[in-house]
């Protein structure tokens, strides 16, 4: 499909639901992610900046996909759109739109891809939806993002999908969501009243934000201090131990 067929209105401008739905991508329609991309990603849309979404999508027909990357084109018109699938998709490729071959979980593809193109303020991951691929492309990317980047997670539902390598015990561990369900913990670690050596994500995860199937997931500054020493003083009759932050 072309990027603006001569028959069409104008692109520049639209919502994310509406370039999803020109383009045919399912971020709108199969599912409702559109809305929630544009709440926290507006601020973007006039940025000079590097997304990268993995997953490209189009696998039921030769030279198929590119979709959303088309949206995100037409969404940032300023932005550096690159996108990583298992298969070879460079069929895409365009101005401002570049894609590599390789498995998401390649640390060297990864890291290439972030060499060439930059470091990304933005992350999609739509790639294979296994959670044990998921939650290694988190532990590569995230600590690569930049101070206020955005990671997002698509399709979480198959955390309990024994078929796509979940659980059907909703509570069990190494799920997507129950990578989710931690960082939410994290976000409170400092509250935490057992000895705890804090993750990267639990210093520098600051916000996650959770919807139907799809996880959005803030970097920042997590160390905000906390008042238990006080509060709890029976706990710690001495306060605050020394080199604490407050």
């Amino acid at each position: 499909m072309p990027d603006e067929p001569s028959t069409q209105p104008p692109l520049k401008g639209r919502s994310l639901t509406e370039l999803a739905q020109h383009f045919g991508t399912d971020k709108w329609g199969v599912h409702r992610y559109t809305p929630h991309y544009q709440r926290f990603l507006e601020h973007l849309r006039d940025e000079e900046f590097t997304l990268l979404e993995i997953g490209v999508g189009g696998y039921a027909r030769n030279r198929q996909g590119g979709a959303s990357l088309k949206a995100w084109k037409w969404f940032f018109p300023k932005a550096n759109i690159v996108g990583l699938d298992i298969e070879d998709k460079s069929f895409v490729d365009r101005n401002r739109i570049t894609t590599y071959r390789g498995d998401q979980t390649d640390e060297a593809v990864l890291r290439r891809i972030l060499d060439e193109q930059g470091v990304p303020r933005v992350v999609i991951d739509d790639g294979s939806h296994v959670p044990a691929h998921i939650r290694r492309t988190f532990e590569i990317l995230f600590p690569l993002l930049p101070d206020g980047g955005i990671y997002a997670i698509e399709d979480t539902q198959t955390s309990y999908w024994p078929e796509w390598g979940g659980a059907e015990d909703r509570h069990a561990r190494g799920t997507t969501m129950d990578l989710v369900k931690d960082l939410v913990d994290g976000l409170n670690h400092e509250e935490y009243v057992v000895p705890h050596e804090p993750s990267y994500a639990d210093r520098w995860v600051k916000a996650v934000h959770c919807f139907h199937n799809l996880v959005i997931i803030e970097k920042g500054d997590n160390l905000e201090g906390t008042n238990k020493w006080t509060v709890l003083s029976e706990r710690y009759p001495d306060g605050q131990p020394k080199g604490q932050r407050d």
